[in-house]
């Protein structure tokens, strides 16, 4: 399952990439969508202020105009969304990436200490050839930790924040 989460990285990666291109094409104002529509005013509407323009003329110019900055406002709301999906998108994996990896170390840690308790039953049921002493026995489970935060808690040691019930994310 992690190893999903990690294939679909670069593919996320990938369409914040894209979604950031499309924004600034649609946001670059010589060469760009809004370029378009700032360039047809200038063009265009100069020639409305011609008084020789007949009727039909000047509405045509006017209906041009008006279809243009209805294009651009379109593709410029396409975009917004776009965007913004692939940000919630990323944000959601990211989330359900970290609840993995919590999950994964709670499970090591609560594996290890069932191994530890089926060990002290076998002990206590003299199953055990000869029970350690606590140090001895204590060793051995530490020995065993995945993480260093196990063993600072294992020797009752506090974190550098002071604070020994932080959970931190690998």
């Amino acid at each position: 399952m992690l190893q999903a989460f990690s294939d679909i990285g670069p593919h996320i990666h990938k369409a914040e990439r894209q979604s950031q291109q499309i924004t600034e094409a649609l946001s670059q104002h010589s060469d760009g969508v809004t370029g378009l529509a700032q360039a047809c005013d200038q063009a265009l509407k100069p020639l409305l202020k011609d008084g020789q323009l007949s009727g039909a003329a000047t509405n045509a110019i006017h209906d041009v105009l008006a279809m243009v900055h209805k294009a651009v406002t379109a593709l410029e709301n396409i975009a917004k969304p776009f965007h913004h999906e692939t940000q919630m998108v990323a944000e959601q994996v990211e989330r359900m990436y970290i609840g993995f990896q919590y999950q994964d170390r709670i499970s090591q840690m609560m594996a290890l200490l069932e191994g530890d308790i089926a060990r002290l039953q076998d002990a206590v049921a003299g199953k055990d050839a000869g029970i350690p002493d606590l140090e001895t026995w204590l060793a051995r489970l530490e020995s065993q930790y995945a993480m260093a935060e196990q063993r600072q808690d294992h020797g009752g040691g506090i974190t550098p924040a002071g604070d020994n019930n932080e959970t931190t994310f690998f």
